[in-house]
């Protein structure tokens, strides 16, 4: 049973990820597989939005209606939430906080148009934390100054000061590989469900894909944005 399950697994079963062609750089080949295509869907689709939105609201009417009234909303949504968790330091992260959480969503419920989701490869999550981790160590030592950030380091105790280092480093992998993992799980079981179950999986996967694409997505936006904006105003906290 086990070897029926494995062999068409290997034969049925696909996650998506291909080389779609290579290149040599440096004596090296490098391939630009299905994440880089999708990706790249990803950021034309935001940037055709952003383009059009930008386009519209030049010439935003004082009573909104329509594509104006969805973009009022996603703006005041986004600010609504950055103010909400960072209070009066929330205006200088809105442009960052609002560019990672739009990424990060489309990104997420591209699945349902059939791309594997940029954010199932740790090569994208991992540069995120990577961004989120330096704007808190610059905001650390902007308004710490390094007498307290060594002082954050040494608390409670001096020898405690390892640990604390290693809590700090531990911060862009844990984002990265929680937003990483969740969003490949849904990815595999999508490729499970329509590999193993290819006769039968009519119409009822939609709701999967409700569930792992749109629900589950969104969540993991909201969490990754949100750990972001609590890490970044604990960092510049002065007392």
């Amino acid at each position: 049973m086990n070897q029926w399950i494995l062999a068409s697994a290997e034969k049925d079963v696909d996650f998506m990820i291909h080389g779609v062609f290579s290149y040599e750089l440096f004596g090296h080949t490098v391939w630009i597989t299905t994440t880089h295509i999708c990706m790249l869907i990803v950021l034309l689709t935001l940037m055709t939005f952003m383009f059009i939105s930008g386009r519209v609201m030049k010439k935003a009417d004082e009573v909104p209606g329509g594509f104006q009234n969805i973009v009022e909303l996603i703006v005041s949504s986004l600010d609504n939430m950055v103010d909400g968790t960072m209070g009066k330091n929330g205006k200088n992260f809105r442009n960052y906080i609002g560019t990672i959480f739009m990424f990060i969503l489309f990104s997420n419920i591209s699945g349902i148009l059939g791309l594997r989701p940029p954010t199932a490869d740790y090569g994208v999550t991992f540069p995120l934390g990577i961004m989120t981790f330096t704007l808190i160590f610059i905001n650390k030592l902007r308004y710490q100054k390094v007498s307290g950030f060594m002082k954050g380091l040494m608390d409670p105790w001096p020898f405690w000061m390892p640990i604390n280092i290693i809590g700090d480093l531990a911060v862009p992998v844990s984002l990265s590989l929680r937003l990483f993992a969740n969003v490949l799980s849904g990815t595999v079981m999508m490729a499970l469900v329509y590999g193993l179950l290819s006769k039968i999986a009519y119409a009822w996967p939609a709701a999967l894909h409700v569930y792992f694409d749109l629900f589950s997505g969104a969540i993991q936006t909201y969490v990754f944005s949100m750990l972001t904006m609590t890490y970044i105003s604990d960092a510049m906290t002065t007392d």
